[in-house]
């Protein structure tokens, strides 16, 4: 019996995708301001993610595009058990997410960073 083994591409994607897997050093060494924030998924959150994610991620949405269904944002404790992956996906410097052509502008995209360190308020 002859085994067949795995293309170097192959191994090279598993790799890739376990590396996303662990910890994000980038958010680990995302700072929220000594201040704090004044950002509140009342006042910000909910309508970022209300405009930019819930057409993908809201769990009544029939066609996620995609969107894996454990990657639900319906509600900000949600939003903070997801905090990382947005983060990498969405806040900052990160725009891999949303996909498209209507990305949030730069200021809204830190905005969501800062909103995230401080622990998704």
């Amino acid at each position: 019996m002859t085994r067949a083994r795995p293309s170097v591409a192959m191994g090279s994607a598993l790799m890739v995708a376990l590396a996303a897997c662990g910890p994000s050093e980038e958010f680990e060494q995302a700072v929220c301001p000594e201040e704090g924030t004044e950002l509140s998924y009342e006042n910000f959150g909910q309508g970022f993610i209300d405009r930019h994610c819930q057409y993908c991620h809201a769990s009544w949405i029939e066609d996620r595009a995609g969107a894996p269904f454990e990657y639900t944002f319906d509600d900000r404790e949600s939003i903070a058990h997801h905090a990382e992956h947005i983060y990498n996906r969405s806040a900052g410097d990160n725009t891999s997410m949303p996909p498209g052509p209507d990305d949030p502008p730069v200021e809204e995209r830190d905005k969501l960073a800062e909103w995230l360190a401080c622990g998704a308020p």
